[in-house]
């Protein structure tokens, strides 16, 4: 079994950054492809980035290409995001997650309690 846990999530302007930060415990993940996913009020979860077992490989949502940044320390058991240039649709309760697979995948495994972040305009 894998836990894992955010941090990192809370209040910030519109044109602000935060960094979210998904601690493993349990076993390790080093080996599997981690993913961070978000659900804003009244909407469905949907993927945010993704990023293969060994960190060389990443995926994002078209919504935040070119602001947010996925990366990954097996070292430490640990994934963040930054996110950059935050919008007010950015708002949303953020997911870490893991999956069985290596590589870069939206097909997950273990999920977190989540981190709610919230971008005032």
């Amino acid at each position: 079994q894998v836990q894992l846990a955010e941090s990192g999530g809370g209040l910030v302007q519109a044109g602000g950054s935060l960094r979210l930060s998904c601690a493993a415990s349990g076993r390790t993940t080093s080996g599997s492809a981690m993913a961070w996913f978000r659900q804003a009020p009244g909407k469905e979860r949907e993927f945010v980035a993704g990023i293969n077992w060994n960190g060389d490989s990443t995926d994002y949502a078209d919504s935040v290409k070119g602001r947010f940044t996925i990366a990954r320390d097996n070292a430490k058991n640990t994934v963040t995001l930054q996110m950059n240039s935050l919008k007010p649709e950015d708002t949303a309760v953020y997911y870490c997650a893991a999956s069985s697979w290596y590589f870069v995948t939206r097909d997950m495994r273990y999920w977190g309690k989540g981190t709610l972040v919230t971008v005032s305009s």
